[in-house]
């Protein structure tokens, strides 16, 4: 058999031919987010105090009913089952660009019926093992492909986990809220109790003449904004215990959790905030945009690479005969190789335009990066700013419900003693009403801002 090989000079004006229309390559744009050298309102790292990627939210969280919650969340909540999924799925790609390097070998039959010299015709048929179209990855293409796929797998394994500390964070935000609604019930329904009797007092007194008919008209006023509010809170718990069921993937009632009501602020571990440029390692969002930068980056390549030339190898080996009925029994052991070098030379700018792509994607990757980076910033010092603030504002109302609870007692006393009316009293009563409420809604407001904290500097990654 003669061998015919391929002239050097063809190889070598394939190759020009590839780089004709090529472009310079590109360098990679490593990222350089530019943040300042520290938070703003950032406290002094308290003693003990520790980074947040390396509490775990079962340390974080010391409520069992809570940790409970969590747990259950963590088992059946949909938005997880989905990033678990398409990590799966991910996986599953970054397998298909794995088996493209290797040749792909299975058993096949063939015909083939080729015309001869003397007017008629001859017949081969072959069967046995077979490999077509194995390309031979001189170039990287298919390397770059793999490199990619890898990237993109990884990235959907950060996505997952960014998504779970939001699940934890977003679980324990509405079990706060829960129990804030709780607090709210029962001082309502106290206040409400105590409305009441003060109406039955005063009709009574109205009755004796001892009370004007507006005295009355301002009880039933008070009384019924005591109403007003208790709906309103009931209507709240009930939506808020929905929106908590809907994390979990279950009823809260299927979970045998009781919900006490929030009593002061709930106790947290301290937390170092650390430099901004240590948040950057410790946000899984973050680390998969950068992930999806080193993928574009491989397409890039693979992109580049279509522009040199492909080749392709086509083998088989096993039974070949004229007759299909012999093919297993008489036929004769074959064995052959064929490659195949295209290299495209009009294409219509198909390769051209898939690179100007893959440099775009690359250039959205980056931008993207840069926004989760100043989008981290923007939460950890929103954070920061919060937990300060709303402890301030914490005292601040501690001591409003402490004066006015006092002045409540001393312009009782005086109407006892008729040194003051009806209405200053019940102005009274309500000023004080509305401090409890809005102090319970700060002692929430202060517990979440605790835990969007330790969301945002990464809680619980490692």
């Amino acid at each position: 058999m003669r061998r015919t090989r391929l002239p050097i000079w063809l190889l070598a004006s394939a190759l020009l031919a590839g780089c004709a229309g090529l472009p310079p390559a590109r360098s990679p744009q490593k990222p350089a987010p530019e943040l300042p050298a520290s938070f703003p309102a950032a406290p002094a790292a308290a003693a003990g105090a520790q980074a947040a990627d390396t509490v775990a939210w079962q340390d974080f969280f010391r409520d069992e009913s809570l940790r409970r919650l969590i747990d259950i969340a963590l088992r059946n909540n949909r938005d997880l089952r989905l990033a678990a999924l398409a990590i799966e799925q991910a996986r599953a790609q970054m397998q298909l660009r794995e088996a493209d390097l290797l040749p792909t070998v299975g058993l096949g039959l063939s015909g083939s019926r080729t015309p001869n010299g003397a007017g008629g015709a001859n017949t081969l048929y072959l069967g046995g093992l077979q490999m077509t179209a194995y390309e031979l990855d001189l170039f990287g293409r298919l390397r770059s492909l793999s490199a990619a796929a890898a990237a993109q797998f990884q990235a959907t394994e950060a996505q997952r986990l960014a998504v779970r500390i939001s699940l934890v964070a977003a679980v324990a935000q509405g079990y706060l809220n829960l129990q804030t609604d709780e607090a709210l019930l029962a001082l309502t329904r106290q206040t409400l109790a105590s409305r009441e009797d003060t109406l039955r007092l005063t009709e009574t007194r109205h009755r004796l003449g001892a009370a004007s008919l507006l005295e009355v008209r301002a009880a039933q006023s008070l009384l019924e904004g005591a109403r007003v509010s208790l709906a309103q809170q009931q209507r709240q718990r009930a939506q808020d215990e929905n929106a908590l069921s809907l994390l979990m993937g279950t009823p809260l009632s299927a979970a045998g959790v009781s919900v006490a009501p929030l009593r002061g602020l709930a106790a947290f571990p301290e937390l170092a905030p650390g430099l901004p440029s240590e948040v950057l390692a410790r946000r899984p969002d973050l680390r998969a945009a950068e992930l999806q930068m080193a993928a574009a980056d491989a397409g890039i390549e693979a992109a580049r690479a279509s522009f040199f030339p492909r080749i392709t190898l086509t083998a088989s080996a096993g039974s070949a005969t004229r007759s299909l009925t012999s093919l297993f029994s008489g036929g004769t052991f074959a064995a052959g190789v064929a490659g195949q070098l295209l290299q495209p030379l009009f294409d219509a700018g198909r390769n051209q335009a898939a690179l100007q792509s893959a440099d775009l994607s690359r250039d959205q990757a980056l931008v993207q990066y840069e926004r989760a980076v100043q989008q981290a910033f923007r939460e950890v010092a929103d954070a920061l700013v919060a937990r300060s603030t709303l402890l301030e504002q914490l005292g601040a109302q501690q001591a409003q419900v402490q004066a006015e609870t006092g002045r409540a007692a001393i312009v009782e006393a005086r109407h006892r003693h008729g040194a003051a009316s009806y209405l200053e009293l019940l102005d009274a009563q309500r000023s004080l009403f509305a401090a409890q409420q809005s102090l319970v809604l700060v002692q929430g407001q202060a517990g979440q801002s605790l835990v969007t904290l330790y969301k945002t500097l990464g809680g619980g990654w490692q």
